[in-house]
Formats: structure tokens, C-alpha cells, sequence
């Protein structure tokens, strides 16, 4: 056996490319590869998602008054931005998933974070009602606790 062999044993033993059930082992090998494929998706989406901001940019930049933002218009900048940072993120937790035996729940909870400070941000108050402004501080603490005590373990 090789050395990579050796290192791809153990990764995600619960998808094991050796089974003595011949279609087990042939839908692993499946679930790798649609992983894999994700991955590659992923990277598409964060180079879209980088042409989406310089588009906004560029919109918000060139309509009279030029070169101007209003608040409206930082606020859209910042979603794009975290837009593509969250996909950033989602990828590196596939990456990881493919690369190691350990499901990362850290950065699994700081994605999370991530994306529910890019609803806060973007919210529009004047639209947004109370429950669901109380709703979103319920899954931010939560989540923030979370993250906290995973953090505090490690």
C-alpha cells in the first residue's frame, strides 16, 4: 500500500473505498466524485459572485451623481461582498470535508455567523417585521453561543 493510500483510508472511514458490498462501494465512490463536483461548482459561484460585486460597483459608480455611493448603495456593495465571502467559506468547509476525517463544525457555526451578519446587514428595517427581526436575533445567539463554546473546547 502507499503512502496516499494509507492517508485516504483515513479519511471519512463512513465512506470507505473498500466495502465487501461491490454497490455500496460503487455509490462511496459516487458521493466522492458529486463532492468533488460541488467543489468545482463552488469555485464557479465565487468567480461569479466576484464579477456580481464589480458589476454592483460599477452600476452604483457610474449613475449620476458619478462616482458617488449612497447608503443604500454600501449596504448592496456589502451583501455582494459577503455574498462571496460566505461561498468562500462554504468551500473551504468542502475542501476540508474532502481533505480530512473531521467534520469542521467550527467553521461550519462561523459560516453560519457569517451569512446571518449578511441579513442583518442588508435587512431593510422599514420592511422587516418584529418577529422576524426577533427571529434573526434568536438564530445570531444561538449560533453565537455556539460558536463560542465550540471555541472555548478546542
Amino acid at each position: 500500500m502507499t503512502e496516499d493510500n494509507d492517508h485516504h483510508e483515513l479519511i471519512h472511514e463512513e465512506l470507505p473505498e473498500e466495502h465487501s458490498d461491490p454497490l455500496i462501494r460503487f455509490l462511496h465512490r459516487i458521493i466522492r466524485v458529486a463532492i468533488k463536483v460541488l467543489a468545482v461548482l463552488m469555485v464557479m459561484v465565487i468567480i461569479w459572485g466576484i464579477g456580481d460585486v464589480i458589476y454592483v460597483l460599477y452600476q452604483r459608480l457610474s449613475t449620476p451623481p458619478h462616482f458617488l455611493l449612497n447608503i443604500n448603495d454600501i449596504f448592496q456593495t456589502f451583501g455582494a461582498f459577503m455574498a462571496v465571502l460566505i461561498a468562500v467559506e462554504i468551500f473551504i468547509n468542502i475542501r476540508l470535508y474532502l481533505g480530512t476525517d473531521v467534520l469542521p463544525i467550527r467553521l461550519v457555526t462561523a459560516t453560519a455567523l457569517m451569512a446571518i451578519a449578511r441579513k442583518v446587514i442588508v435587512l431593510d428595517l422599514d420592511k422587516t417585521s418584529a418577529d422576524y427581526i426577533l427571529a434573526i436575533a434568536a438564530v445570531t445567539l444561538a449560533l453565537g453561543i455556539t460558536h463560542w463554546l465550540i471555541s472555548k473546547k478546542s
